[in-house]
């Protein structure tokens, strides 16, 4: 969870406008957020440290989420940084390097469970990266379901330059995503890599122009909220849950959620607007 020197500066992007009918639902010191139709915009602003993590932000991150989470309304997140050279740089080092170890391992737990919260929101969240994420920034890209990135952005895990090792669940998404051999290679050399190697290895699911990024996220959103929510939680969940299990296990966790996605209003609405050739009305329901 560390972040890195100033050296590159990746085009910048274009933030979410706002309009009269853009509802700021929270102030936070921190972090800028705002929901906009369905979809909630999740902004890490700090730009002067390259948006890097200390304390006071994983817990404004956090309010963000929960808010995202338990509005109805909302039915997906973008979760980006401020200005126009990092997504989020890692670690906030000049909190980090004062800390004991009783305290860097309950900041650790903490934000964990923050990426956790992101990762099980039950509710897409796309991180739409704009320039470096290394360390904790790569760590909470990799919690969100989606990552696309502009195509001067750089990734990494260098806290073994620092005398650590990742903190916010790096050691276990990476290899998860990318295998074994892969996450060891970019953990234990604490080097960067490029975005185009980041999609060639799976750390990213699409290289954009800057000046798409968000419009390309809520593209994203827009065609996944236009399916059924509680089938999207459930596939989110059965996919999540189901990689801590073995096949056969995830298999029988599948065809539960089946079972339940089949008691849903939006079952009836969904196979009613197949077979009579129209588009369904969802409701969550």
């Amino acid at each position: 969870m560390c972040p890195v020197a100033e050296t590159l500066a990746p085009t910048p992007t274009a933030a979410p406008s706002s309009s009269p009918a853009a509802a700021a639902a929270l102030k936070l010191a921190n972090v800028a957020y705002e929901k906009k139709g369905a979809i909630a915009y999740v902004t890490v602003n700090r730009p002067k440290v390259l948006n890097a993590l200390n304390s006071p932000t994983w817990a404004d991150l956090r309010v963000a989420f929960e808010d995202a989470r338990d509005d109805a309304a909302v039915r997906g997140v973008i979760l980006t940084g401020a200005g126009n050279k990092a997504f989020i740089a890692g670690a906030d080092i000049s909190e980090l390097a004062h800390a004991t170890a009783i305290e860097a391992e309950r900041a650790s737990r903490f934000g964990q469970e923050v990426l956790d919260l992101i990762e099980n929101l039950g509710k897409p969240v796309i991180a739409a990266i704009n320039g470096f994420a290394l360390g904790g920034g790569c760590e909470t890209a990799m919690a969100c379901t989606i990552r696309i990135t502009v195509d001067n952005a750089r990734f990494g895990q260098p806290e073994v330059t620092l005398g650590l090792v990742p903190g916010g669940g790096g050691t276990q998404r990476l290899p998860r995503l990318v295998g074994k051999g892969r996450a060891l290679q970019l953990i234990l050399s604490g080097e960067m890599i490029s975005a185009q190697e980041a999609y060639r290895i799976g750390l990213v699911n699409e290289i954009v122009p800057a000046i798409d990024l968000i419009t390309r996220a809520e593209a994203i959103l827009n065609r996944i909220g236009s399916n059924a929510p509680i089938a999207i939680k459930f596939a989110l969940e059965a996919a999540n849950k189901g990689l801590e299990t073995s096949q056969s296990e995830g298999l029988l966790l599948e065809a539960s959620y089946f079972g339940l996605c089949a008691a849903t209003d939006d079952k009836k609405e969904g196979t009613s607007a197949f077979l009579e050739k129209r588009v369904p009305q969802f409701h969550g329901r």
